[in-house]
């Protein structure tokens, strides 16, 4: 048997294109932003093409980011990053089930609800946004990463590097590797793999904790894996 490749290890995604479904909102903002400054073609996805490419252009023109409608910045990215609204999730994933097919899709939805105690983890019959993704998107490769990234910090041009590590939950080794390696990218970021997507509920819920966190201490907290 052939010795085990490190899990240290990351595959090269130079040269891989990412669309952001959603990429209007300060997340997916934030995330094209930090790609396109790492190199990377960066497509930004909206209902209207036309927000997407004012959005696009807001982030500067000196970046590679351009914008298109939903359907066509799914067609477009080699991989595809999910940021809309919890509400338009699995409607948005349906629509586009023919585009997405064979692409890795990241899921980085938080199916959060807010009331006078403040925000708390919602039920999703499937279990989680993620395990939602994959059961309307059977023939794409649904990989978990990007929730606890705060957008504020991604958008701050005076943060050079986040202090931050990106948990990374698949069922295809492959694919939980090149997203890793994508999440890399960013300066100060490591991906870590965090298990398979059945555990993706407790990853999507602990942004909840994070946001109460934030809003106590005044600050963008982020995740850290000792001994790692």
């Amino acid at each position: 048997m052939p010795d085990q490749k490190s899990p240290y290890d990351l595959p090269d995604v130079t040269g891989v294109s990412v669309a952001v479904l959603g990429g209007t909102g300060d997340q997916g903002r934030g995330l094209a932003r930090r790609f396109a400054l790492a190199g990377h073609e960066v497509i930004i996805g909206s209902r209207s093409a036309e927000r997407a490419a004012s959005a696009a252009q807001e982030l500067g023109a000196d970046l590679p980011v351009r914008g298109l409608d939903n359907a066509g910045a799914a067609e477009q990215g080699d991989i595809v990053i999910v940021a809309v609204p919890w509400e338009g999730h699995r409607e948005l994933l349906v629509s586009l089930e023919d585009r997405l097919a064979d692409k890795i899709v990241v899921d980085c939805v938080n199916p959060l609800g807010f009331d006078k105690k403040g925000p708390y983890p919602l039920p999703v019959e499937e279990g989680s946004a993620a395990q939602q993704a994959a059961a309307v998107l059977p023939r794409s490769r649904v990989v978990a990463a990007f929730h606890h990234v705060s957008a504020v910090t991604l958008l701050d041009p005076k943060v050079e590097e986040i202090d931050l590590d990106v948990l990374v939950l698949g069922e295809d080794r492959e694919a939980t590797d090149i997203v890793r390696a994508l999440a890399s990218e960013i300066p100060g970021v490591r991906g870590i793999f965090g298990g398979r997507l059945r555990n993706a509920h407790q990853v999507e819920a602990l942004t909840a904790n994070l946001i109460a966190v934030n809003r106590r201490y005044k600050v963008h907290a982020g995740l850290r894996i000792t001994d790692v």
